[in-house]
């Protein structure tokens, strides 16, 4: 690490810890049903959200699907409700880990999607269109099928998480099979949000600045914020179209889908508790879907949660092996099939750019 490096560290480290100091409690606009409770604020009067927020659940991301990890479907009797019954929800809630890993056909003990549905009972993340559903034009699905079908083909069929470059927005706020928590940072000018997953920093203007030019594209998007009384309100453009809407098994039908230039985010963050904050998203990218839909969570703050460095491009090794273990099957199945009938010298019939795609792929497949 740079001393560069170290002292923009410790300098933000400095920052966020005067930050977090300085808040003062007011009384704040009361949350359903919690008439008596005084919201947090900052020295500048706006709701405090500073701290690490979880979102951990096994609610389906779209309606009538299945549990998320867990491989257990939502019964027919509340496939088409937007809310489960209280005894529903106590039900479900009780599948152990044993029950979801029989069904799951995995391990769950490496898994941290928790066991719980959402406090709301809703029966989806997905909460506009009034389906439950996620309206994707059907080229997208074909690109994300192509894309699931040839993940081992060409690293750019890989999701953008399994290259461990980000899970992008909105998706890394979806929840995931682990990682699922998440630090926010508040500065005058600034929101900060720490995503465990992959550690993505994503930095939020608060000011009047100008947004990017449109010919600048990001993975995360430019982000712009202001406050709607006591919500935070983000908008996000400027995406550029080598993303994908969901990369995690979380985000059930849409992992995959692709997302365009057009792609416009708007995401609203109200303290409603002393434990909880209302995360709702709003996506419109007139390319890949028929209309825009939401997605809403509670996020559950968790004082006890430590967040370690997510050191993804350090251990990944799964993009080079998954890789060359495709390009050696399909080396050793067309070599089994075509025999040099003079010498018995088996051929090479893979071409050049495909046993290219690896740094170091000719050392794989010697001449």
């Amino acid at each position: 690490m740079s001393c560069r490096h170290f002292t923009s560290l410790a300098r933000m480290a400095i920052m966020v810890m005067c930050v977090s100091l300085l808040t003062v409690p007011v009384v704040g606009q009361s949350a359903p049903g919690a008439e008596s409770w005084a919201a947090p604020r900052t020295v500048d009067g706006h709701p405090d959200l500073q701290g690490v927020w979880t979102n951990e659940t096994i609610t389906p991301f779209e309606r009538g699907t299945n549990f998320a990890y867990s491989g257990i479907s939502v019964p027919e009797s509340a496939a088409d409700k937007a809310v489960f019954t209280e005894e529903e929800a106590a039900r479900f809630a009780t599948l152990t880990a044993e029950d979801r890993e029989a069904n799951f056909g995995y391990t769950n003990r490496s898994l941290d999607a928790g066991t719980q549905l959402l406090s709301t009972r809703q029966t989806s993340l997905v909460v506009h269109p009034q389906t439950g559903r996620v309206p994707v034009r059907a080229w997208a699905e074909t690109e994300r099928d192509n894309n699931r079908a040839r993940e081992r083909d060409d690293y750019r069929h890989m999701s953008v998480w399994d290259r461990c470059m980000t899970r992008g927005i909105p998706g890394s706020m979806f929840p995931a099979g682990y990682n699922n928590a998440y630090r926010i940072i508040q500065m005058p000018d600034v929101v900060v949000i720490l995503y465990e997953m992959i550690h993505d920093v994503r930095v939020i203007p608060m000011d009047d600045r100008p947004r990017l030019n449109g010919k600048v594209r990001q993975w995360m998007g430019d982000a712009r914020g202001y406050w709607e009384g006591d919500t935070l309100v983000v908008t996000t453009t400027n995406f550029n179209n080598r993303g994908m809407i969901a990369s995690s098994g979380g985000g059930g039908r849409i992992k995959g889908v692709p997302v365009s230039e057009a792609l416009h985010v708007v995401e609203r963050f109200t303290r409603t508790s002393a434990s909880e904050i209302f995360w709702e998203v709003t996506i419109e990218d007139p390319e890949v879907y028929e209309g825009p839909w939401a997605v809403s969570m509670p996020l559950t703050r968790n004082l006890d949660y430590v967040m370690f460095e997510y050191a993804c491009h350090e251990g990944n090794r799964d993009v080079p092996l998954l890789l060359e273990g495709r390009l050696a099957e399909e080396l050793s199945e067309a070599q089994s099939r075509l025999v040099d009938p003079k010498n018995t010298r088996r051929r090479r019939v893979l071409p050049a750019e495909r046993i290219n795609v690896l740094p170091g792929a000719a050392g794989i497949f010697p001449p």
